[in-house]
């Protein structure tokens, strides 16, 4: 997929997602405050945290799309993982900020106090946020996968939270509504509960952007097919110095390889060629793969070091 129809379909599904989360922000917080439900409003919060990432997305995947420049060499990739990093922070401020607010309103009942009881606004809130938040989600998800890109699916997992956030407070006001006045706590229960998985989901979106922009090297399963690549080439004896580390949605690739001294600088360079052509067929056109070769043998006899 060229670069420009792999922009197009990210502005599309996040634009779609950007309505939506903007429709579902009003929708909850006049439903969490007119059917007086906790649970709802911080379903709101959350909304509002997808309807600000998706602004994230837009503006920085149009950054990482931006050819290599003298600024930098290795293209803009990483504004895409930072976008990722910013959703995956989102995520967890949110959680950590329902989970606050649901054991206040626990405290509240445990001293004795009451809470005001859901309406069917609530209620009824929470079941279109479960169906056009999951929609939103398995549509997200296959774009992401589609045109690889990591920013997408962290904002698909952002939308399938949601989801997940308004099923508990479904089932929480639910129960405060059809059980009575002494069940209301069900209400905060319910978000303190969701809040843990919406935790969870960040970390594990800010773990793969940890690793990125601390150069981790790729998995070991990749670098062998590297080795595989190489190896296979003929007149290359051995591969060593192998650095690998992911920009973005791409992968950067360096290594030393060892042919025969006796070849000429035209067939060397022919095989070096050969192995970058073969590892950007592998791994995508955008790899960027740097090759430094050495002689088994130099003109004396000796081995390289």
């Amino acid at each position: 997929m060229e670069t420009t129809e792999r922009e197009k379909s990210i502005y599309r599904v996040t634009w779609a997602g950007s309505f939506v989360n903007f429709l579902l922000v009003v929708f909850k917080f006049m439903a969490g405050i007119v059917g007086h439900s906790a649970a709802m409003i911080a379903d709101a919060v959350h909304s509002l945290s997808d309807f600000a990432t998706d602004i994230v997305v837009l503006v920085f995947t149009r950054i990482s799309n931006k050819p290599q420049d003298k600024s930098h060499d290795y293209g803009h990739g990483k504004y895409e993982t930072l976008a990722t990093a910013i959703i995956g922070i989102a995520l967890l401020a949110v959680g950590v900020g329902i989970c606050w607010n649901g054991l206040l309103s626990i405290r509240t009942v445990w001293q004795g106090g009451t809470l005001p009881a859901p309406g069917m606004l609530a209620f009824w809130g929470a079941v279109v946020s479960i169906a056009s938040k999951e929609a939103l989600y398995r549509y997200t998800i296959r774009v992401g996968r589609k045109v690889n890109s990591n920013a997408v699916i962290a904002n698909a997992w952002h939308h399938r939270s949601d989801a997940l956030s308004s099923i508990g407070t479904a089932v929480g006001i639910g129960g405060a509504i059809w059980l009575g006045e002494s069940w209301r706590v069900l209400d905060p229960m319910a978000a303190v509960a969701v809040s843990f998985f919406i935790v969870k989901v960040s970390v594990q979106l800010l773990k793969p952007c940890i690793d990125e922009l601390t150069e981790k090297s790729l998995p070991d399963e990749v670098e062998e097919q590297i080795g595989r690549i190489v190896e296979a080439i003929p007149g290359v004896s051995a591969l060593h110095n192998l650095r690998t580390r992911r920009i973005g949605n791409h992968y950067a690739i360096e290594m030393h390889v060892r042919m025969d001294g006796h070849l000429t600088l035209y067939e060397a360079h022919a095989k070096a060629s050969d192995i970058e052509r073969q590892i950007k067929e592998q791994f995508g056109k955008d790899t960027h793969v740097g090759i430094h070769v050495e002689p088994v043998k130099d003109a004396n006899g000796q081995y390289a070091e």
